[in-house]
């Protein structure tokens, strides 16, 4: 999901364990603040004296919070404004804290901060990741065919369309060399890791078929997902159009006729025909005799 599919945010779900809308707004406050979360709040969490809820989390939180605590609502404003600009306590502060009773781990955590994230920034941004959320669960394939058109620059045709059982081989393999993937493969391990899941909850890809598939975006066909047929590797939008336009022009005689109406390259052709893409289509237009005695 937008703000919690990077493996940084997913480690925050797992150590933070949220359990309301509310706690989703804290995280992304979290994630997108600096000295925030790592050596702050993730520590206070782990050692038992703050959780999810108490911890500060967004600006707005501190002002609240002090407010709440008796402090006067000017210097709580100040307070705020000081630690969220990264400027830490002046000395006069912490004695008004702690004579209002604020925890020493509080104090501490405001000296720690660089920067931090206003709330209604962070609401804003999980509005948008629960509305996603929602279709992800309801529309599970509606979701997977947007984002595999749409966001999935390092989607592969023959890497992650071939079971669920190849896939795992391939991711394996890419993580075995994480620390020294391409941005490219980079991309195309995020996309792996989707796929993963997409198996995980019992949906599959249908081969493509050179009429029916579009160009760019995945179809639903018969509660399955049919990609594009530009998610063949080597295989560019400009060749992905040529196909879709000669298919529009009646079935195929031939892999040539295939190669001449489509205007692809030969091989592309051999790469599709290698994939069980081209079944069914001789060679060339050209008849044998053994063709003809069948």
């Amino acid at each position: 999901m937008p703000e919690f599919g990077t493996d940084f945010a997913m480690q925050m779900l797992l150590d933070t364990k949220p359990k309301y809308f509310s706690d989703l707004v804290r995280i992304a406050g979290l994630a997108h603040g600096t000295d925030v979360w790592l050596g702050n709040a993730q520590t206070l969490i782990q050692e038992g004296k703050a959780t999810i809820q108490t911890a500060i989390c967004t600006r707005d939180d501190i002002m609240v919070y002090l407010i709440g605590m008796g402090l006067e609502e000017g210097l709580s404003f100040t307070i705020m404004e000081s630690v969220r600009k990264g400027k830490g306590l002046k000395p006069e502060w912490e004695e008004e804290m702690t004579a209002h009773g604020v925890p020493d781990w509080y104090i501490w955590s405001c000296k720690k901060i660089k920067y931090m994230f206003p709330k209604a920034h962070a609401a804003a941004y999980v509005m948008m990741a629960w509305r996603i959320a929602y279709c992800k669960v309801f529309y599970p394939l509606a979701y997977y065919a947007a984002f595999f058109s749409i966001r999935a620059s390092g989607f592969s045709y023959e890497l992650m369309c071939q079971g669920r059982e190849k896939l795992e081989h391939h991711l394996a393999d890419y993580r075995k060399r994480l620390d020294s993937l391409s941005k490219k493969e980079q991309d195309t391990l995020r996309d792996m890791r989707i796929v993963q899941e997409m198996y995980a909850r019992g949906y599959e890809f249908t081969p493509i078929d050179i009429y029916k598939a579009s160009a760019r975006n995945f179809q639903i066909i018969d509660g399955k997902l049919m990609p594009s047929l530009s998610s063949i590797d080597g295989l560019g939008e400009k060749a992905a159009d040529g196909i879709v336009f000669a298919a529009e022009d009646g079935p195929f005689l031939s892999k040539e006729d295939f190669i001449n109406r489509s205007k692809v390259t030969k091989t592309v052709a051999d790469l599709m025909a290698d994939l069980g893409l081209l079944r069914g289509l001789p060679e060339s237009n050209q008849l044998s005799l053994f063709d003809l005695a069948l």
